[in-house]
Parts: C-alpha cells; structure tokens; sequence
C-alpha cells in the first residue's frame, strides 16, 4: 500500500509536466509588432522505485492568438519531433522546446501534439501508450486568464503537465509482476509566470537528517493544486503558484506528516520553508 500511495503521487506528478513561455521582446518600444517567445518543459517528480524512465514524444505545437479576428488564429510554434524524460525534469529544471519570435496579440490556448508516450520500469518493461486524441486534434490547454504580448515586454507562461494524474497504472502496481499496463490521459494546466511565484524549501527528520522521496502537496482551499517529491538533499521546489495563500503538506512513510499552513506565495518572489517531522 505505501508504494500504491506513492506510486499515485509519482504517475500525478510527471511534472510537475511544466511548459513555460518566456516572451522576450528585442527592443523597448512597446510599439513592436513582435516578441520573443521560449517555450520550455518542465516536470514534477515521479515517486515509484520501480519506474526508470516517462517519455512523451511531441511533435508539434501551437499556440491561439484571440486577438486574430480575419485568419487562423493558430500559430505553429514547433513541428519538430522531440523526445522527454520527464523524470529528468524535476525541482524547477526546465527544457527549451521553442525560441522565436511571435506577433503581439492575447493569447488563451495552447494545443500540444503528443505522438508517443511510455513508461519503463527498472527492469527494462516497457509499456507503449495510447496517446487520445492529443496526437491528431492536439491536447488543448487553455490559458486563463490569457496572456498578452507586447513588445518590448517580456510575458512567460507555464504548463503544468500533471503525472500523477495523467499516468495511471493497471492491475497491482505494488510490483512489477503485478502491473499489466497504464492510461495514459494527459492532464496539464497553465499558469501565467507574471502572476505567480514559487515555493521551495528543504525537509528533515527529528534528527536534522535530509528526508529524500518525502511527497510535498500545495493545497489550495484544501484542494491538491500541485505536487513535489524532495531530491537526496531533501530540497524541493514548486514553479507556477498563483499569488495567494496555500497550506503545505509533507508526508512520508509512516511518520506523523507535516501541516504548515498560511503560506503566502506572492507574484515574482520564492517563499522559502524549512520543514521538520517531528518523529
């Protein structure tokens, strides 16, 4: 049971599965009719001792300019085919997917081509996945409220591709005899960069020694925004909270979890904890 518990948390947590948009202009004239857009991916942990490698394959990605009214309001970002680990893109490390230029404008939708997906475990299983309708049609995540961009100005935007729940192991996952395949329903939401900011923090046990693999939830009205797993340091760190403030658990194992509550998170800054269990 504690690697099921685990286990959830690792397939809700193939980041974090963070893409970030950082629209960077080439001049100071707000005037531009262009900016600078980076797209980049990242990912929360994936806690299983059994679990090797989560690869998506993207092969495309666009992104909806509202403010076209006259034509496809749909501009190709990227149709390069390109292959992620995403457990190797945890604690706030990010993949550059695109960096261009793209026309001023809003922008309220993102829709991601995911061609492939799999998931190896330690012992060289491999289970291929079918990937819905996000391979033809696009996963379509909507970006609320929507981005502008201007030049001269800098706007990034995040995406939170969600492993815990978009990786969900069939059968008994408490071996890897026990597991005879995953869905594999892609759940991601977006933050806007410039009205978030991040919570990072380190976690230790009653007797000061670094906790690794502890599972740390962001709740938000006592709902699970996001999650984190501590590195071998115990260190963590949560990119694309809202401004605002939310209640931190950390639990691991069979010890008493921890409950910090009132965390304020505010726009462009880290809020940094320290957490102790207490057993």
């Amino acid at each position: 049971m504690k690697f099921m518990k685990r286990f959830n948390y690792l397939i809700t947590v193939m980041a974090c599965a963070v893409l970030l948009f950082s629209v960077n202009s080439c001049s100071d004239d707000d005037t531009s009719s262009v900016g600078k857009l980076s797209l980049k991916l990242t990912d929360a942990p994936f806690p299983s001792d059994l679990v090797s490698e989560a690869n998506v394959t993207i092969n495309k990605i666009e992104v909806r300019n509202s403010s076209k009214t006259d034509e496809n309001p749909f501009i190709v970002l990227s149709e390069e085919s390109s292959k992620f680990n995403l457990l190797e893109l945890t604690n706030g490390v990010t993949e550059t997917l695109v960096d261009l230029e793209v026309p001023v404008g809003d922008y309220d939708l993102i829709r991601l081509y995911v061609a492939d997906a799999e998931i190896i475990l330690k012992d060289g299983k491999k289970y291929d996945l079918k990937v819905p309708s996000g391979a033809q049609t696009g996963i379509k995540i909507f970006i609320d409220p929507s981005i502008k961009v201007k030049g001269g100005l800098t706007t990034e935007l995040l995406l939170d591709f969600d492993v815990n729940n978009s990786f969900k192991a069939k059968g008994d996952p408490s071996s890897p005899e026990g597991i005879n395949g995953f869905n594999f329903v892609p759940v991601i939401k977006a933050s806007n960069v410039s009205t978030t900011g991040t919570v990072e923090g380190s976690v230790v046990d009653s007797a000061d020694k670094a906790v690794k693999g502890a599972v740390v939830s962001i709740l938000s009205d006592g709902e699970v925004y996001t999650t984190a797993l501590t590195n071998d340091e115990g260190k963590f760190v949560v990119l694309g909270l809202k401004a605002g403030t939310y209640s931190v658990k950390v639990e691991y194992n069979e010890l008493t979890p921890i409950m910090k509550e009132n965390v304020e998170v505010t726009v462009a800054n880290s809020t940094k904890l320290s957490l102790k269990f207490t057993e």
